[in-house]
């Protein structure tokens, strides 16, 4: 029977021992969407290792209809974050490949995502940290993330925990439930 309680623990001790031998001193650099996985995770790296030790990020595409609810979370905890608008980033990759070629839906599908890990990469490198991964067990099974986009990372706390684990947890460490229960927009 799953212990969401002790599962937590275990989860902030890992988070822990990871930053003591990966990274004494660093900082947890979290991209913050304002669904369940990167407010469980940003709240496991604050438990663990201290508000001020992590930094959230907000990466919109152009106008996000529901960034309220990640500045609700980065609020909600406390913690320092970034707006980084991809906007930009995206159109000129998109407007750079050959005209020749056949951009698929699933190429612009996937260019967001990874446009995102490269800036929590830019962000980490320039604040010396190391990125979460926020991905959990069940998306990790059925293949629902990009690879080199939200599937990498320094550190993944939550890639054994199924998406009902991970709202137990959420809701055990006191999140807002509409950030728990928020239906993924992708």
């Amino acid at each position: 029977m799953f212990n969401p309680q002790l599962i937590k623990d275990q989860c902030v001790e890992w988070i822990r021992e990871f930053f003591e031998k990966n990274g004494n001193g660093c900082t947890a650099v979290v991209g913050i969407s304002g669904g369940k996985d990167s407010s469980v995770a940003a709240a496991l790296c604050v438990e663990a290792l201290g508000k001020d030790r992590v930094i959230g990020v907000l990466m919109p595409q152009g106008e996000q209809h529901d960034i309220d609810k990640a500045f609700m979370l980065v609020n909600h905890l406390g913690i320092k974050h970034y707006v980084v608008n991809i906007k930009d980033a995206v159109a000129g990759i998109l407007n750079a490949l050959p005209e020749d070629l056949q951009v698929t839906a699933q190429t612009v599908q996937n260019i967001p995502p990874r446009i995102r890990m490269s800036t929590l990469y830019a962000v980490s490198q320039s604040c010396n940290g190391r990125v979460c991964n926020t991905c959990n067990l069940s998306e990790d099974w059925v293949g629902y993330s990009t690879r080199y986009g939200d599937s990498v990372g320094d550190f993944s706390p939550m890639s054994n925990l199924t998406v009902t684990e991970v709202k137990e947890i959420g809701y055990l460490l006191g999140l807002p439930r509409e950030l728990v229960d928020k239906t993924p927009i992708d």
